[in-house]
């Protein structure tokens, strides 16, 4: 990632609503604050694994961070969804970030823990890297999971996806090996 202009945002934002198969991407709001912070609390001990924030995401920083999701979107920075499944409940989040250089996106994920292996990661980032290509100037999506993330790189590689690179990272948590895989999706010609 080092010498990409992080600045570059997509000139459009994706649509607020994305249909993925058994679930459905509808954008960050606020008044999501309930239903995250019920899902992050029976999550946590899963989600710490590889989520540096789940340890400390109390209500007070999951509001923050839904804020922040409303003002990014606005701003065309990031573009944060939440997984829900046919009855609304918020079982995961995901999102498009603008944060590795000009005609980029990157593709995040995370599943409750009682929703994992259903494919709802995949549906998820299959979702986003379709809407993000919808994007004008967004050439190409990436994935960035840990080494040791063995379910988290199944997705890209189910999706095609191929690996470009491997970078030495921070250890943000135990389970992590400190090497960052880059899975690279180029748009469809």
């Amino acid at each position: 990632m080092s010498g990409h202009d992080r600045s570059w945002s997509p000139s459009d934002r994706p649509p607020a609503e994305l249909e993925a198969g058994p679930i459905v991407l509808r954008r960050w709001l606020t008044a999501d604050l309930e239903g995250l912070a019920a899902e992050v609390e029976r999550s946590r001990a899963h989600l710490a694994e590889w989520q540096p924030w789940a340890l400390t995401a109390d209500r007070e920083a999951l509001g923050g961070f839904l804020a922040y999701s409303e003002w990014s979107w606005n701003a065309r920075t990031d573009f944060g969804f939440g997984l829900r499944e046919a009855d609304g409940r918020i079982v995961g989040g995901a999102g498009l970030h603008a944060r590795i250089g000009p005609n980029a996106l990157e593709i995040g994920y995370w599943v409750a823990a009682d929703r994992i292996n259903r494919g709802y990661a995949t549906a998820a980032a299959r979702a986003l890297a379709a809407a993000g290509f919808e994007l004008p100037g967004v050439e190409r999506v990436e994935i960035h999971c840990d080494e040791a993330n063995v379910r988290s790189a199944a997705v890209p590689r189910k999706l095609g996806f191929q690996l470009d690179r491997v970078e030495a990272d921070e250890k943000e948590t135990p389970a992590e090996a400190g090497r960052s895989m880059i899975w690279v999706l180029a748009r469809p010609s």
